[in-house]
């Protein structure tokens, strides 16, 4: 069987994956669990029922809480072999460096980048003592250095998800970029029809789902392909 926890489970592109999660392990006759993290329990139990996984609460604003409830979820269903982390928030709309408040650059850096190295740090473990497991973390294109990336406005995000993607290229290089069996990569989804991206966005949320689950589920053979890196439509970019 395999386990996998996908954060910001109870809608957009979390929903979706775990949905593609769920399809792709019975098409090939994978036994499958699914466990779904968000903070909306209403919201996210329905999306549970519909997929036929389990749950667990997690308000990702406060750490220390989330730490206790990560390690519950452990003991309750096990260490993962595939952390998928979706969720994430948009900062406001006039968000620049000098305009931008304490609380408002406190609040997305500790939900879209602390949160983050927390999942990692709490769930991680056991992927890197049995050698074997897949993380993959939704980021964003703002969050480049390259292109117009991180060039302007909605400062919070932008640079939340620039230090995603340094924790994830980090994090994978400590691993030893896949010799150890785990694998650490980060997706941009592009501009997606979710609550933050709008109903007019040109993707719908399985088009920006599918690298996601393209990569939970792929073959590595080492030396070959590469881990530790940026994916937009099942290709490498520049970070």
């Amino acid at each position: 069987m395999t386990l996998a926890f996908v954060t910001g489970g109870s809608r957009g592109l979390g929903l979706a994956t775990a949905r593609g999660l769920r399809a792709a392990g019975l098409s090939a006759s994978e036994e499958i669990e699914i466990v779904l993290i968000a903070s909306d329990e209403e919201r996210l139990s329905n999306a549970a029922a519909e997929i036929d996984a389990r749950y667990k609460v997690v308000d990702f604003s406060d750490l220390d809480h989330s730490r206790k409830l990560l390690t519950e979820a452990v003991a309750e269903f096990g260490s993962p072999d595939i952390l998928i982390l979706a969720h994430g928030v948009m900062s406001e709309k006039m968000s620049k460096t000098i305009k931008t408040t304490m609380e408002e650059w406190k609040r997305v850096l500790t939900i879209n980048l602390d949160s983050v190295f927390l999942c990692i740090n709490a769930l991680a473990g056991g992927m890197v003592e049995r050698r074997s497991g897949r993380i993959i973390v939704y980021s964003a294109c703002l969050g480049r250095m390259s292109g117009p990336g991180n060039a302007g406005g909605l400062a919070p995000y932008r640079i939340s998800k620039a230090g995603v993607n340094a924790l994830v290229r980090n994090f994978a290089h400590e691993t030893a970029l896949g010799n150890r069996g785990v694998l650490v990569d980060a997706v941009c989804p592009n501009h997606t029809r979710t609550d933050m991206g709008g109903p007019d966005a040109p993707r719908s949320v399985e088009e920006g789902a599918d690298t996601a689950i393209w990569l939970a589920g792929r073959s590595f053979e080492q030396g070959t392909d590469q881990t530790g890196v940026l994916w937009e439509d099942r290709q490498v970019v520049p970070w």
